[in-house]
């Protein structure tokens, strides 16, 4: 009988490339294969000139997005001595001062107009919210007769104009008696066919294994929306809530054509005011935007968080 001779396990994997029979590695063969990193296709570095490129354009685009806001910022800090007109412009205010606010305050009751935007913002959010979230789930987990009707419309109700519907709108609110309040300001955009197609989007994404398990555990289809399917979507709640917030919090046209009581003004309404009866005084005025904008920005800080893991929404962590 011959003898058994004993041969090496072939090599495998990215450093058994390009070698030869016992693991010997060919002259002239290529070295093990890198793997591709975020700096390029082939690991290295992209060239100064373009990392150069791309900080320009971020710089174009920050400039362009922030810049009229900065420039308002800067507006309203300035004194009354100071020229904001001056050539070339100034960013930083030389003697900066916070009596332009306070100029506001005594102009216009801001704060009161403020508390009226904060309640149809607020009652906007908490609407949506319930509102969604129900509809998204029905049109993504229950099965009934006309679901996808439904959606075409929800769909084709975001293509239509506000201003070719709100004749409708006014007339309604005056036969129900809510117009001139807050609540006939607030139920128009109550429910946001946007905001239920988000909605509808996340729960679609979730597994119906999940689901199928806490079936199988007795769970009614209540349970399973508050204790399954509302805890894994927290992240399109918050888009909804920041949409809803900023859609109500910035409305305009509708608060002026159904409000006629000064004391019910909303914040934009009360605003356009304070632009038409002083319009020299820009200061003023950039206070008073700044005013306005100072919430949103807020709530878009204390709500990022939520608003950026929404875009994966819908995954099963492992």
């Amino acid at each position: 009988m011959g003898a058994v001779t004993a041969h090496p396990a072939p090599r495998t994997g990215p450093d058994a490339e390009g070698a030869g029979r016992g693991g010997v590695r060919r002259p002239g063969s290529p070295g093990p294969r890198r793997l591709r990193g975020p700096a390029g296709e082939d690991g290295r570095r992209p060239p100064g000139w373009q990392t150069a490129l791309r900080y320009l354009l971020l710089l174009v685009v920050f400039a362009v997005m922030a810049g009229p806001f900065l420039w308002q910022l800067s507006t309203s800090l300035k004194g009354p001595g100071e020229d904001i007109y001056s050539y070339p412009p100034k960013l930083l205010p030389s003697d900066a001062t916070l009596d332009n606010y306070a100029g506001v305050a005594e102009i216009i009751p801001v704060w009161d107009y403020a508390l009226n935007s904060l309640t149809v913002a607020v009652g906007s959010v908490a609407t949506n919210l319930v509102g969604a979230s129900l509809a998204g789930y029905a049109l993504a987990r229950l099965r009934f007769r006309g679901r996808g009707v439904a959606v075409v419309v929800f769909v084709m109700a975001m293509l239509v104009p506000l201003e070719s519907i709100i004749i409708a709108q006014f007339t309604m609110a005056r036969a129900l008696h809510l117009n001139n309040t807050l609540l006939g300001v607030l139920l128009p955009g109550a429910v946001g066919a946007m905001n239920v197609l988000l909605m509808r989007n996340a729960f679609s994404h979730l597994p119906f294994e999940v689901e199928e398990a806490a079936l199988v555990d007795g769970a009614n289809v209540w349970q399973r929306f508050v204790r399954i399917a509302l805890p894994s979507v927290k992240g399109t709640l918050a888009v909804v809530a920041i949409f809803a917030f900023m859609a109500a919090w910035d409305d305009f046209l509708w608060p002026l054509i159904v409000l006629s009581d000064p004391a019910n003004f909303t914040l934009t309404v009360g605003l356009n005011y304070l632009h038409g009866t002083f319009a020299d005084d820009q200061r003023l005025v950039a206070a008073g935007t700044i005013i306005a904008v100072l919430p949103l920005i807020v709530m878009f800080a204390c709500l990022q968080r939520y608003f950026f893991r929404g875009v994966g929404e819908g995954a099963v962590k492992g």
